[in-house]
């Protein structure tokens, strides 16, 4: 029996995640240096823990509400009040998800209806086209191009706007070229929004982790925005909470309602342990979250002059922790070099082409890891671009 011809077709169709391949096999070799998967290698800050641990000692081990802790709720709201003089209400426009993936997948889901088409500027997080799939829709890549610093402009996306279009989803500072937009950018980009009547999804995971005086502009704070925007974020890049799962999605009453209609059959609530430590995050977390962001900066700057020096072309990146060389004068695809320098000198990247098709010729490189193993895996694709030639 095949069982795959009994899948979903939708399901078959969808390639599974080009990250996570190289990192199967990487899993499997000894001296492997990662510049690969997006997670901070920092544990995440002890007062955060150690709030986890008193809630525990203290019996909280039950579901919440569907929408999460108003505690919780409430300390967003003031964030974004206190950061963006955005006013939320914390009772109907907040939910906490599990992780900012759980919140994409449930806008999706709650916005398309088949056929419905998605802007998608690319290159982008891999589960963005995958999400507008499973929730019936039809994504719309965007190339965005390292000559305009892999910003997006409208006339980028009104070159591929139809009558079907209904969601833009961005996701800036952007994952995986570090590429940022300024206000003047997003202030086109919501003329846009409005003048064609789009919803817009925000994923503004990376927001804290901006470089060089650059300064996160939020989407959903621009003039005329909040209404039409969903706005996306979490904990787990900027406290270094990747495996507590904890996100959370901003919006209108109506939009979050509806959210939380799925939330509540799928999920039903995110785990309590977590919220409260998301708490602790917003309330005592911002001292280190600020030590973490030097310290990726730093490793920015010489991760930039390391593939420089090595005659690979940077954008050099000026938010998230992540950095896109382009390896086209090699003469490999993006995944033969990813391949052939794994195997070869045991550094695992990841291949460009996993973000889409123009992400071809580029391959993406954390630097959440420390500057040694930087450093290593920098003299490590010296030796790689000396002796393999294509």
């Amino acid at each position: 029996m095949k069982w795959e011809s009994r899948l979903s077709p939708v399901v078959n169709a969808i390639a599974p995640s080009g990250i996570r391949k190289f990192f199967d096999i990487a899993a499997e070799m000894e001296d492997v240096i990662s510049l690969g998967v997006g997670e901070p290698d920092f544990v995440t800050p002890w007062t955060i823990r150690e709030s986890c641990v008193y809630g525990l000692e203290q019996g909280y081990t039950s579901y919440t509400a569907n929408r999460g802790l108003l505690e919780l709720r409430e300390e967003i709201v003031r964030l974004q009040q206190n950061r963006y003089d955005l006013s939320y209400n914390a009772k109907e426009d907040v939910l906490i998800t599990v992780g900012v993936s759980e919140a994409l997948d449930l806008a999706m889901r709650a916005l398309l209806a088949p056929g419905d088409e998605v802007l998608i500027p690319e290159p982008c997080y891999v589960s963005y086209k995958a999400c507008a799939a499973l929730a019936g829709g039809v994504a719309v890549p965007v190339p965005a191009r390292i000559e305009n610093e892999f910003r997006i402009t409208p006339a980028d996306l009104e070159a591929h706007i139809t009558n079907r279009t209904k969601v833009l989803l961005i996701g800036y500072p952007n994952n995986p070229t570090g590429a940022v937009m300024s206000k003047d950018d997003l202030l086109a980009i919501a003329k846009f929004a409005e003048r064609h009547d789009l919803i817009v999804i925000s994923d503004e995971i990376y927001g804290d982790l901006t470089y060089g005086g650059e300064e996160h502009v939020c989407f959903a704070a621009l003039p005329g925005m909040k209404d039409r925007t969903i706005l996306l974020n979490g904990f787990s890049k900027a406290y270094a909470m990747t495996g507590w799962r904890i996100g959370y999605a901003l919006a209108n009453p109506v939009f979050i309602a509806a959210m939380t209609k799925i939330h509540q059959y799928t999920m039903l609530c995110a785990p309590v342990t977590a919220q409260i430590a998301a708490i602790e995050a917003l309330r005592h977390g911002e001292k280190y979250m600020k030590k973490m962001v030097a310290e990726y900066d730093r490793r920015r700057g010489f991760i930039y002059d390391g593939l420089t020096k090595l005659g690979l072309k940077c954008f050099e990146p000026r938010g998230a922790f992540y950095i896109f060389p382009d390896i086209t004068s090699t003469g490999y695809t993006s995944s033969e070099f990813a391949e052939n320098l794994l195997m070869s000198e045991h550094v695992a990247l990841v291949p460009g082409s996993a973000f889409g098709d123009c992400g071809e010729g580029y391959v993406r490189c954390s630097y959440a890891t420390s500057l040694d193993k930087i450093a290593e895996a920098l003299a490590r694709m010296e030796n790689f671009l000396k002796n393999h030639h294509k």
